[in-house]
């Protein structure tokens, strides 16, 4: 089945930003083909394929599957249409000068939790190019095709993943360390999609429940997948040097210098590192860049 909707979005509306932060790692999972974005999902009513374009004033969606109704349904919430961002008043800085600048950036929620923790655990302690390659790597030999138009793949169901061993992981660039954390997430993935339908501290519980699911993880999933407005990703490697360069001019600091800056802008944290990943902010690189070592080879 396939059914299509018109949506009205506000002006200013930043379509590609909301779909962006739908997409994941992409791969096989995501396609843009002349200013129409694909994407292929499970919903709970079943998998989906979603496209979305811009005409004018609107958001056209159409939605291919047994997922179809559902999508559409949700895609308001996901779009981030329902976020306000003049609910968000920053002190006079440059934080204020972007929320200006960028008042068409809406935050949603995929309302989507195994989608959303799958390529973040893949993530952890290895470079953004190396996890895009991992989950892209599971997608092609573990997704199903998606319903409707040809070329996208599914992303890996919780069960394929779940059923794997350490031979399978290894021959896809995970060693055993992500790979234990990520069966773990694939077993209890019925429990972390309750999450949605929880509030704020009990979502971040049930991921640390998580064994190897640390603040990390649970911050970049609670803001994706649960809108988390204020989740800040303790531990990452650059985004202390980005905030703190960004709002204070420093080419360096720790988590705990990233927080005493973000906390003024409490509970719009989250808002704050999207604008700035938004607007290519970076502090300067200084010495070697870090190894890629391909685990498949050892």
């Amino acid at each position: 089945m396939s059914a299509t909707r018109r949506l009205s979005i506000p002006d200013p509306f930043d379509l590609g930003a909301a779909f962006s932060a739908l997409l994941g790692p992409g791969g096989n999972t995501a396609r843009v083909d002349a200013g129409t974005s694909y994407l292929a999902s499970f919903t709970p009513s079943g998998p989906v394929q979603l496209s979305v374009k811009r005409d004018g004033a609107e958001v056209v969606a159409t939605a291919w599957g047994p997922g179809a109704d559902s999508e559409l349904d949700s895609l308001p919430t996901r779009l981030g249409l329902d976020d306000d961002p003049d609910e968000f008043v920053p002190p006079p800085g440059p934080v204020r000068e972007m929320a200006r600048r960028m008042r068409g950036l809406r935050l949603g929620s995929t309302e989507r939790v195994w989608e959303a923790v799958a390529p973040t655990i893949l993530a952890q302690r290895i470079t953004t190019g190396e996890a895009k390659s991992g989950y892209r790597r599971l997608v092609r030999t573990y997704g199903e095709p998606a319903p409707g138009p040809p070329g996208l793949l599914l992303p890996p169901a919780p069960e394929a993943i779940a059923g794997l061993s350490y031979e399978d992981f290894h021959r896809h660039g995970i060693e055993r360390s992500r790979a234990d954390i990520l069966r773990e997430a694939a077993r209890r993935a019925k429990r972390l999609e309750e999450i949605v339908a929880m509030d704020r501290e009990s979502g971040y519980a049930r991921l640390h429940a998580v064994r190897g699911i640390g603040p990390w993880t649970s911050g970049h999933v609670m803001g994706i997948a649960w809108g988390d407005n204020d989740a800040v990703p303790v531990g990452d490697f650059h985004l202390p040097n980005t905030v703190a360069w960004a709002l204070a001019g420093e080419d360096r600091a720790d988590d705990a210098r990233m927080l005493e800056l973000l906390e003024p802008y409490r509970p719009h944290r989250r808002r704050v590192i999207a604008m700035l990943k938004r607007s290519g902010a970076g502090a300067p690189k200084y010495g070697p860049k870090s190894s890629v070592v391909d685990i498949r080879k050892i």
